[in-house]
């Protein structure tokens, strides 16, 4: 994983609005009716509604998809026990996790109670707000009663995920590396070292798959659960079954399933060595496993393994439960979370692994065919499918039980609610950084003097998906770097305009004089003129020094696309370059083009500029769905641009009729299927979300994507990405932030795999 600076850290949480989540209105507000409507005297009417029938609560409030993520911060992310207030960032961060993965509201509560009792009196007397409560970071063995308890008082369902979310999660590996293994649950023999929540809550799963008591072997910081033992609380000694104490290296030699949920470094080589044929390793401590996954497929060609950790194969994540668990309790409006359903997520998540792979998770990750096997005995955080496995699971096994209040009729209705509710825009931004990640290029930043440039290239390089070359004055870059405070490992650092680099200028100046000899150039103006960074770095390119160039936060745009041109040219058949924003939605991504290069396409133009739009939308994921707009629909006003792009429609759908494209259409029209369906019903968009505006001109792109940016601070924009240039060459706006240049960095990555 990328190394996190502390700096890093802590700006991330501080910078703009402080902390990691809002409340967003969902009504209008926008008039003294509106606000009449919201409160009063219009909400008199749903109070009355509720006091007479609680139940209607779900129906006029939001608490049906609100969740309270609870902590008194007495065990934080193994940093102990350091208080609410400190534990508020995590609570945070786990309601980020439960909308960005399935669309549920949380209000994070930290409470100052380390009494149980006082504890639970609190959450009790909050609970009424929330259609659900996740536990959190609540140290053992207190959290084992508070959940016992809330879970008998209260009639909403409750989860504390310290707990079980492991327990889940290494389950349904434990049901596939068992399967791969060849060998049946009842008779393993299960090591388990460490004896805390997780721990228990493990064991107690494993349990309710088949495993045998007599088979399970629980560590203490003490050493072995045993009856000798005489000091152990009622948890530890529910394991304690057998006579006398052995040690963790003698046990190893018999251990079919080890399970680590304890301290890095505590199993060694050998150990792995004398275990049985087949053996299974789920090393869970965090940052560092009980033994890394190196250390232990270099002594067990055969061994299926899972860790904690993002860089390692079979990530054990808590994220691959419990928003879909919730998310199916919530959407039958269950009372409890109780066992039917978590072994139902158990079974949902390890039937996912078996499935074929999309292609989409495939490249998110950078395989080719990511399959069931040993490295895949659980599904990828990533995979969008899991919403829809886990949840509909979760939900079932709760009307099954008894517990649900609201059943599901239409499965396959709820099954598109579900889809709806994930939408694109995370998994666009997702996608993007993982194919970035996993085959990582050559950069050049032309303007590496900038801050915002040298703090996204230091970004780029941690995170692993690209290599810095640095352009500039040498001397302003050092000084810069050191008066940041970055550390570069393998960042190149290139003054065209030194001494050194004048061979390299020749070189690349005489590459240019046979492209351009016969364009205006002499050998004297190509070798000079390779001085200049955007030259230097687009012949870089050019030859194979680099993979990508990124510039443009100083020079106007015309100052970057020139050399570009020059230099590399135009992909094959391309007549026109374009530019392509993409903006990151509440409601999806959307794509718009062309709006930085061509002042007035002509239909021809327009045809092939949608042409390589909608590859470029592609490498996104996304399957396109196009509108040519202007101020007409479908010939209503005739003029210049209407038949223009009336024009450009026909020559797409005679030229490339598998794009699901139609115009011309007005904007609105064009993003609201019931006013399209109403009106247009012949147009071939359907009922379709048109995810890829084409414009007739560059002034009417340009202010539209500029409008929708600047109105909506949710709106995150990729661009202008640019299209038709022989090799992976993007210009940046002008004041780009360090995100934004980020972000653009990762398309150059993507755009430079593919060329």
């Amino acid at each position: 994983m990328a190394k996190i600076r502390k700096q890093d850290a802590l700006d991330y949480h501080a910078n703009g609005r402080p902390g990691k989540i809002e409340v967003v209105p969902t009504k209008p507000y926008n008039s003294q009716r509106d606000l009449s409507l919201a409160y009063s005297p219009g909400v008199a009417d749903p109070c009355l509604a509720i006091a007479d029938n609680k139940a209607d609560v779900y129906k006029y409030t939001a608490k049906g998809n609100l969740v309270a993520v609870i902590s008194n911060g007495t065990a934080v992310l193994g940093l102990g026990d350091i208080g609410p207030e400190a534990s508020k960032p995590v609570m945070e961060g786990k309601g980020l996790l439960f909308k960005i993965f399935a669309d549920i509201d949380v209000f994070d509560i930290e409470v100052d109670a380390s009494d149980v009792d006082q504890f639970i009196a609190t959450v009790k007397a909050i609970a009424p707000t929330f259609g659900g409560i996740n536990l959190e970071d609540i140290k053992a063995p207190e959290a084992f009663e508070i959940e016992t308890r809330l879970k008998e008082e209260l009639n909403i369902p409750i989860m504390h995920d310290d707990q079980h979310g492991t327990a889940i999660i290494s389950s349904a590996a434990l049901i596939n590396a068992l399967e791969l293994a060849e060998k049946k649950i009842e008779e393993v023999k299960i090591t388990v070292v460490g004896a805390g929540a997780a721990a228990f809550s493990c064991a107690k799963l494993y349990l309710a798959l088949g495993a045998k008591a007599e088979n399970i072997y629980m560590f203490d910081s003490k050493g072995l659960l045993c009856k000798e033992r005489d000091n152990l609380d009622k948890y530890k000694s529910a394991f304690a079954v057998h006579e006398k104490d052995i040690s963790l290296a003698e046990l190893m030699k018999t251990t079919d399933v080890f399970l680590g949920l304890s301290k890095g470094g505590i199993v060694t080589k050998e150990m792995v060595k004398s275990m049985p044929n087949n053996p299974i390793v789920f090393a869970l401590a965090n940052p560092e496993p009980e033994i890394s996954y190196a250390e232990a497929t270099s002594v067990r060609n055969d061994i299926i393994m899972a860790t904690g950790r993002s860089d390692n194969p079979n990530q054990v994540n808590n994220v691959l439960g419990f928003p879909f668990i919730f998310r199916g309790a919530l959407d039958v409006r269950a009372t409890r979370i109780n066992e039917e359903m978590k072994l139902a997520a158990v079974h949902a998540i390890a039937e996912l692994a078996k499935e074929q792979v999309p292609e989409e998770v495939n490249e998110a990750y950078g395989e080719k065919n990511i399959s069931f096997g040993k490295d895949q005995i659980i599904p990828k955080p990533l995979d969008s499918r899991l919403i829809t496995f886990v949840s509909p699971a979760v939900a079932k096994a709760a009307m099954d039980s008894g517990v649900a209040q609201e059943p599901i009729e239409d499965w396959e209705e709820y099954e598109f609610e579900l889809r709806r509710r994930l939408g694109l825009d995370n998994k666009l931004l997702n996608v993007l950084t993982e194919k970035a990640i996993k085959n990582p290029k050559r950069v050049v930043f032309a303007e590496a003097d900038n801050y915002k440039i040298l703090k996204a290239a230091h970004l780029a390089e941690e995170e692993g998906y690209a290599q810095p070359i640095l352009l500039g004055r040498k001397q302003k870059i050092y000084e810069l770097i050191e008066e940041i405070g970055l550390e570069f490992e393998n960042a190149i650092v290139i003054d065209p305009k030194e001494e050194e680099e004048v061979k390299t200028c020749e070189l690349y100046g005489k590459i240019f004089f046979e492209k351009r000899q016969r364009k205006g150039f002499t050998l004297h103006e190509a070798v000079k003129i390779m001085r200049e960074r955007n030259y230097f770095g687009s012949m870089m390119v050019e030859t194979g020094a680099a993979d990508a160039l990124i510039s443009g936060i100083t020079r106007n745009y015309k100052d970057v696309i020139r050399p570009a041109l020059q230099v590399v040219g135009k992909t094959e058949n391309v007549d026109k370059v374009a530019g392509m924003y993409v903006l990151v939605t509440k409601r999806g991504p959307l794509f718009l083009a062309d709006t930085t290069v061509n002042f007035d396409p002509t239909a021809e133009e327009l045809m092939e500029i949608t042409n390589m739009v909608a590859k470029k939308v592609r490498q996104f994921n996304v399957h396109p769905r196009i509108a040519l707009l202007t101020y007409s629909n479908f010939g209503s006003a005739p003029g210049t641009d209407s038949k223009k792009m009336s024009k450009a429609v026909s020559l797409i759908k005679e030229k490339y009729p598998n794009l699901v494209v139609d115009g011309e259409i007005q904007a609105n029209f064009a993003l609201n299927n019931d006013l399209r369906k109403e009106k247009f019903s012949f147009s071939s968009l359907g009922n379709k979300n048109v995810n890829t505006l084409i414009f007739p001109n560059l002034s009417s792109g340009n202010i539209a994507y500029k409008l929708l940016q600047e109105m909506n601070e949710d709106v995150d924009a990729i661009g202008p990405i640019l299209l038709g240039i022989k090799k992976s060459i993007h210009v940046l706006q002008l004041g780009s932030s360090v995100r934004e240049i980020s972000n653009m960095v990762k398309v150059a990555v993507m755009d430079a795999q593919t060329k």
